[in-house]
């Protein structure tokens, strides 16, 4: 159908000529009311918008002198996070002359993830900012 003829229809049946697939040969078009169309895009997009998991950083804050249990009980918190679906941030704090030994805390970050029982994905570090050593520990994809 020629363009005119199909701006004519939708002026006769009172309604709004949309082009739907303008990359097909010919180009895709449908008469409709266009304020009713942009209604249903919008409701479907908010329905999708429902349906996708936010994914929150959750922290853990350990530091080099953590006792044995402790750092046994912050490592099932993780593994909990992870099964959640969420990130988790774990920062190892040093504090005074801890800060002259940095190796310390890379350990602590090491046996930490040996300790953690589920898969996982390492996001991001082991990295030192200022005092502090963290990682970035994510659920692993399925």
């Amino acid at each position: 159908m020629k363009t005119e003829e199909a701006l004519a229809l939708a002026r006769e049946k009172e309604v709004d000529l949309v082009e739907i697939s303008p990359q097909a040969k010919p180009p895709v078009v449908k008469l409709l009311n266009y304020d009713k169309y942009r209604y249903q895009q919008e409701k479907a997009a908010q329905e999708a918008k429902k349906k996708v998991k936010k994914v929150t950083m959750k922290g853990i804050r350990l530091s080099i002198r953590i006792g044995e249990h402790d750092l046994n009980f912050k490592s099932k918190q993780t593994v909990e996070f992870v099964q959640e679906g969420n990130k988790v941030k774990v920062d190892v704090v040093m504090r005074g002359r801890e800060q002259a030994h940095p190796e310390l805390a890379f350990d602590l970050i090491k046996k930490f993830q040996s300790l953690i029982t589920i898969p996982f994905i390492k996001e991001a570090g082991p990295t030192k900012m200022g005092n502090t050593v963290s990682i970035i520990i994510g659920p692993q994809s399925k």
